[in-house]
């Protein structure tokens, strides 16, 4: 009999972004990247399934050679292995879609392990939060799809899991999945294990496997520049006058007559809206007609 193999599809990024006010660009740090709560929601259910179903737990990235470190500390943490896939689209974030990254995944994957009996994913990525990738993972291996669960665990026949749904109104729904299964889970109450000393240790040494898989076959939309938003010119008429001094002083208003702020303290509610009715009149909010 073969071995169960669950997979924990993790995705690497920078956890701390900056975006750049002016063009929108986004500036990301090597040293703050790793996986978000949700992909470590989802390696700690990997384990716990991969240890009751008697599989062996395999954590999986589609991302550059940063992303290294985040698989040690998933080795750290448990896994029997890790893979990172390298592609085009993994180092290219204008390159990555959700179709992409399943399509790089399942090609890894099928490449490597052949047949995969479980995928768990994080409910969505932090850097797109499109939520698209196990969807587009599950058409791809032939597998069933249950999204977005609270809860994943063994069903009780042992064929199959038992899953967990949040609904709206504060309702739940429990869902039976079969295997083959990619399923996605949210950050809830489950946390990630802490890994003990000695796995740290061995895990900082170890060798990460790397595959490449080739580039698409087109389909996804780059950017090809990125320019700050100006906004429209407004056109005003020019102002009268031959003195420069003046025609300055038009323009920015300084000559206007304004009427000077008064402060209204009302003894009684009744005056309070008295004023308040009064003001809205005298700037043509209100009407006669509409008082009575």
């Amino acid at each position: 009999m073969m071995t169960m193999l669950v997979v924990a599809a993790l995705r690497w990024v920078d956890t701390r972004p900056r975006v750049d006010s002016l063009t929108g660009q986004v500036h990301t740090d090597t040293r703050a990247g790793g996986a978000s709560e949700a992909d470590l929601c989802a390696l700690e259910h990997a384990l716990r399934l991969a240890g009751k179903l008697g599989g062996r737990c395999v954590a999986v990235t589609a991302g550059p050679a940063a992303a290294e470190e985040m698989l040690r500390q998933a080795l750290a943490a448990g896994a029997d292995e890790v893979l990172r896939i390298g592609s085009p689209s993994a180092t290219d974030p204008a390159l990555e879609d959700g179709a992409e990254t399943a399509r790089v995944l399942s090609a890894g994957l099928t490449a490597r392990y052949g047949q995969v009996d479980l995928v768990v994913c994080g409910d969505h990525s932090i850097d797109r939060g499109t939520g698209s990738t196990p969807a587009h993972l599950a058409e791809r291996l032939g597998a069933a799809q249950a999204l977005g669960l609270l809860d994943l665990d063994t069903d009780v026949g042992g064929i199959g899991l038992r899953a967990l749904r949040r609904l709206d109104g504060g309702r739940r729904e429990s869902l039976a999945v079969p295997l083959p299964a990619v399923c996605s889970v949210e950050p809830t109450a489950v946390r990630l294990r802490r890994a003990a000393l000695p796995a740290m240790l061995a895990a900082r040494g170890a060798e990460i496997p790397h595959i490449a898989v080739d580039a698409g076959a087109g389909g996804t939309v780059g950017v090809k520049a990125v320019r700050p938003y100006r906004p429209r010119a407004r056109v005003l008429p020019a102002p009268d006058g031959a003195d420069a001094r003046l025609r300055m002083l038009e323009l920015t208003g300084a000559l206007a007559e304004r009427p000077p702020p008064r402060v209204v303290v009302p003894s009684t509610p009744a005056q309070a809206a008295e004023e308040l009715l009064g003001y809205l009149r005298e700037h043509g909010y209100l009407s006669e007609e509409s008082d009575d």
